[in-house]
């Protein structure tokens, strides 16, 4: 019997579709054909399996102690997930009839994972064919079908995502036991969740939360020259160059260049101003831009946040109705912008369904030239998926949601893009030094739009006046400054992070990195999580309540700016989970070792563990505060300049305005100390001096008005006094 497993039943129903019938449906499969040459497609439902819970491998480990941690499985164990235990039971039966199995996974790590999982659980012992399915209409199936390849091909993919499941389990399992078993309160039950992934972007978020909160705007000046010919033969069109900083100034200058000085501002402006110079550069050139290329699905997310303000999962779960329900687009969970070199041919079919699909882009199908060819026809460039196109099918399967349009709208335009003409841009540069100065003045416009007309603008995008062309000088040439001009402007702060930029940090992740060395290795295309997971691990840290969203913003919560600031910084910085996902394409290109990576990760983690064990009792082996808790809310506390030099100040801030001085000793109020609750309302107590010596109170007071004896530092057990 030939076996077919697909990744899920959609895929399931279309790969039986494209088998030479009858079809007789059963429970959890479809049999396609008749007699000994009949073939059965079934499924699974996602992960049918999952890694087992530490239980299953020690006893000890179903309760949560310090003294277990950390818990390595001497040998990986996988069990059947609950609620698909009777589709695990269908294929069990069906794999041991197989004489051949078909893996018709989605093309990509996990896709590759979840139906191998299986088979290995089966002990299937059958021949395993692969085959990639990127487009569900049944040509495209069919095609697919054709052309298997065995399995072995892909255990480098298999061994990937492995490596990255048991590493999760390993990095999340021991350090949310650690960090909840070492900074919860006493008599909460809450979890502080770390993941190898989610915990390091829930560090973007509070890192930049943190600039924005500690952000004084400065003001900084800009000086403008008015200028012209002074030749009569010479063009003689005003135009205004900006005063460009050097290194006579750098004691007035910020990081970014900027003046800062008035008075410097202000003599410089005097020093120019009626007096003539000379033009040291003159650079004038038109510049052709070729289309981008198609859309992957970190590219769509971050486009669709930007245009429509789509969430990421909204964006994915969108794309994933439009290639499974109405079969209007390729596999969406696609991290590459190349197209195979085999489906140019496709090009005037698609462009033609892009037409009936969408009214709104008729005429730019009319206007397409499909005799054009675009650097996306790549086949060295594509591997197991390529980028996210419309299909050849020219009607969804019901009306199109107003979500699956705008989707679908803007994928087709950038598939349309591939068949127009360059944009060319007018680019103009003149330099003009006067009385020592040097000036600049930029000029770009677009001359020819091209590829440009179906490209999609924000609506409420400020429209910028069109600058007047630069006159066309040449080196050499004289000119006077009529006036010079001196503008004031205020510096200002970061944005909050939005879908779209928090989605392109984590795609672009090196930007983040704070290591220069560790920067420079890293390609433009390493990042946190894949584009597969990306919006899942955003949409757990909103619903572990670390993020929340302000208008269209995306902000921690005080429970997220806790957990960072208790984290030691390699596990709330990008850079190592960096490198790992750096490492786990590695080894899917068969260049990395995955028990090499796991070995590292645990040697990790027993860092980590050591780390704890070593801290003095109840302070955060981290370097945030030196473990200095806040006197008024008890929350972490971490260093900050300010006009007398650095001080303590609460991570909660601007909610919470506690500070202390920084001090050699630990503090005398017990601020060093984990915080212990109130016995009455569980709010951290905080030390305070009467007048007849140290005692406890509660941190809530005038709420609660609980108080505690003092015992070398500590909370006496009995209570001094009751709020009954």
């Amino acid at each position: 019997m030939r076996l077919y497993i697909a990744e899920k039943p959609s895929l399931g129903r279309a790969i039986a579709a494209a088998l030479p019938g009858p079809v007789q449906k059963g429970p959890g499969w479809l049999r396609c054909g008749s007699g000994d040459g009949a073939t059965v497609v079934s499924w699974c439902i996602g992960h049918l399996l999952e890694p087992a819970e530490p239980a299953r491998y020690n006893p000890q480990w179903q309760k949560w102690r310090l003294q277990d941690l950390p818990m390595f499985p001497a040998h990986w164990e996988v069990t059947p997930k609950e609620s698909v235990r009777k589709q695990l039971a269908v294929l069990e039966g069906l794999v041991r009839k197989a004489s051949v199995i078909f893996h018709a996974g989605d093309p990509d790590r996990e896709g590759q994972l979840l139906v191998d999982e299986v088979i290995r659980y089966f002990g299937a012992t059958c021949p395993v064919q692969r085959v990639l399915i990127n487009d569900l209409n049944p040509d495209a199936v069919a095609k697919a079908l054709r052309t298997p390849r065995d399995n072995r091909e892909f255990r480098r993919l298999s061994h990937s995502a492995l490596a990255r499941q048991r590493a999760d389990w390993l990095y999340g399992i021991n350090l949310t036991r650690l960090y909840t078993l070492s900074y919860r309160k006493p008599g909460e039950d809450g979890v502080y969740s770390v993941g190898r992934v989610q915990t390091p972007v829930l560090g973007l978020v509070v890192e930049r939360d943190n600039t924005i909160a500690a952000f004084e705007p400065k003001p900084f000046y800009r000086i403008l020259a008015n200028l012209h010919a002074l030749e009569d033969d010479s063009d003689q069109r005003p135009f205004a160059a900006r005063w460009m900083p050097d290194e006579r100034f750098r004691d007035h200058l910020d990081e970014e260049d900027r003046l800062l000085d008035r008075t410097v501002a202000q003599q410089i402006a005097d020093e120019v101003s009626g007096r003539p110079g000379k033009v040291t550069e003159a650079r004038f050139r038109d510049r052709k831009e070729a289309p981008p290329l198609p859309l992957s699905l970190s590219a769509l997310q971050i486009e669709a946040g930007r245009l429509f303000r789509m969430g990421a999962k909204e964006v994915l779960d969108t794309a994933q109705n439009l290639y499974e329900r109405h079969q209007l687009i390729t596999y969406p969970r696609s991290d590459c912008r190349y197209l195979p070199e085999g489906h140019y041919e496709q090009r005037t079919t698609i462009i033609r369904a892009i037409g009936q699909v969408d009214p709104e882009l008729a005429t730019a199908c009319t206007d397409a030239n499909p005799e054009l060819r675009s650097a996306a026809w790549n086949d060295g460039k594509v591997d197991a998926h390529h980028a996210i196109i419309p299909t050849a099918r020219s009607r969804p399967s019901g009306q199109l949601s107003a979500a699956e349009q705008k989707i679908y709208n803007l994928i087709a335009r950038y598939y349309l893009m591939q068949f127009c003409a360059e944009t060319v841009h007018r680019e103009g540069r003149l330099t003009v030094a006067i009385s020592g100065h040097n000036f600049r003045a930029n000029e770009t416009a677009i001359l020819t739009p091209g590829w440009k007309t179906l490209e999609l603008r924000l609506k409420e995008a400020r429209q910028e006046a069109e600058k007047a062309p630069l006159p066309r000088l040449e080196k050499g040439e004289a000119v006077l400054c009529d006036s010079a001009d001196l503008r004031e402007r205020m510096t200002q702060p970061p944005q909050h992070f939005t879908d779209a930029t928090l989605l392109s940090a984590m795609t672009n992740i090196a930007r983040f990195v704070s290591d220069a060395d560790l920067r420079k290795t890293l390609r433009e295309t390493d990042g946190l999580g894949t584009e597969a997971t990306r919006a899942a691990i955003i949409d757990t840290l909103f619903r572990r309540d670390y993020l929340y969203r302000d208008s269209r913003f995306i902000r921690a919560t005080d429970k997220g700016t806790a957990l960072i600031a208790a984290l030691p910084v390699s596990v709330s910085k990008p850079d190592m989970t960096a490198i790992w996902e750096a490492t786990l394409e590695s080894i899917r290109q068969g260049q990395g070792d995955p028990r090499q990576f796991i070995d590292n990760l645990k040697e990790q983690i027993r860092g980590f563990v050591g780390q704890r064990e070593a801290a003095p009792a109840g302070q955060p082996a981290s370097d945030s505060a030196h473990g200095v808790h806040c006197p008024k809310c008890r929350a972490p506390m971490r260093e900050r300049d300010g006009k007398f030099g650095r001080f303590l100040a609460c991570t909660r801030f601007p909610d919470c305005k506690g500070t202390r001085p920084i001090e050699d000793q630990a503090p005398a109020d017990g601020t060093g100390q984990k915080p212990i609750p109130c016995p009455h309302c569980f709010s951290p107590l905080v030390r305070r001096k009467g007048k007849k010596g140290w005692f406890w109170g509660c941190s809530s007071y005038p709420a609660c008005r609980q108080t505690l004896d003092d015992n070398n530092g500590l909370p006496a057990t009995g209570l001094r006094k009751t709020t009954h």
